[in-house]
């Protein structure tokens, strides 16, 4: 079968090689589609130091089962499906309280593990999620990322009528205001670059900040009659945006990191004390995939609007490094087999 493989960092190829046998309790997937994630370039640049090599990457990663043993959630072959990608011990602290994303063993598919960009692929029955039979497969893969999305926004316990302030409007930033919007609360988008800003409004986002040349506390005051964001969602993992969200956060509310910062950032506990915000991690996700799902095949979230590009599998060596180079020109593309 056909792959997609970095065999080291910037090395990247579509290989043969050996079509997976399922082992006890995996379920054979014909992969339909596979979704290029910002990991997946930062493990093509070599930046993320979890990221073993040889490797074949992919964990957005949807398709038919071939073969499947009995399985708890009654799934056939046949059955459309997503993959869960975030493989847990069960054993552990975490996964005793179903928060299996922060599992002290996890092994995320295409980092620790082999993924699924491949044109078949075997995984654990149980952790598959059925799809719609009528999903469109280009669109089928972008549930995962609007998995994240939503972990932050069941972190941040956010609410109808509230005011969320989203740093970074990359595809999770975007999802989340996407999200957001779906749970009839109001998105404050906020990024460096205008263009992201340009796309965040085209899909429905009315209060935007260009944190670059704006006041971002004053601009937020103004949007919020004052009281500033209930919930900050910093997506991008910047340093600065990191410490931007004390500033936005209202008093008494709450803030989610789900970006990755490369570096330590100091935060100004007086202001955490004073404001008595409360501070969330939120990492991966965690049984939002069903939710997810229904937001995409209903419509709530109009997943087709953040699609860039679709390619074969064969393109996608190309495109990996096309959206290395210019990753302003890209929001999401998609791999269909």
């Amino acid at each position: 079968m056909l792959a997609i493989k970095y065999e080291k960092p910037w090395d990247v190829t579509c290989v043969n090689t050996e079509k997976p046998a399922p082992g006890q309790g995996e379920a054979l997937i014909k992969v339909r589609s596979a979704g290029i994630c910002g990991s997946d370039i930062g493990a093509f640049r070599g930046t993320n130091p979890l990221v073993t090599y040889p490797r074949i990457i992919g964990h957005e990663i949807a398709g038919e089962i071939i073969s499947i043993p009995e399985n708890k959630k009654g799934l056939k072959a046949g059955d459309h499906v997503i993959v869960d990608p975030y493989m847990y011990c069960s054993a552990c602290y975490p996964c005793s309280l179903g928060r299996t994303n922060c599992c002290e063993d996890l092994k995320v598919l295409g980092v620790h593990v082999d993924g699924g960009m491949s044109e078949y692929f075997t995984h654990p029955a149980d952790m598959l999620w059925k799809l719609p039979d009528d999903m469109p497969w280009e669109l089928a893969p972008i549930a995962e990322p609007l998995t994240i999305a939503l972990h932050g926004i069941h972190r941040g316990r956010l609410k109808k009528g509230e005011h969320v302030a989203i740093i970074g409007a990359g595809p999770i930033g975007i999802l989340a205001a996407m999200g957001a919007l779906a749970y009839g609360a109001e998105p404050i988008m906020i990024d460096l670059v205008e263009e992201r800003l340009e796309e965040a409004r085209r899909l429905g986002v009315r209060y935007t900040i260009q944190s670059g040349k704006e006041d971002v506390a004053a601009k937020t005051a103004g949007y919020t009659d004052g009281r500033m964001a209930e919930l900050v969602m910093e997506c991008s993992g910047a340093n600065a945006a990191i410490q931007m969200s004390l500033d936005i956060a209202a008093n008494a509310g709450r803030i989610t990191f789900t970006g990755w910062p490369k570096n330590e950032t100091p935060l100004m506990t007086g202001t955490i004390t004073k404001k008595e915000v409360d501070i969330l991690g939120a990492r991966t996700s965690a049984n939002e995939f069903e939710e997810a799902i229904e937001l995409i095949h209903t419509g709530k979230v109009d997943a087709g609007k953040i699609l860039t590009k679709v390619i074969s599998l064969q393109e996608a060596p190309e495109a990996i490094r096309d959206i290395e180079k210019n990753p302003g020109n890209y929001m999401k593309v998609n791999v269909v087999m």
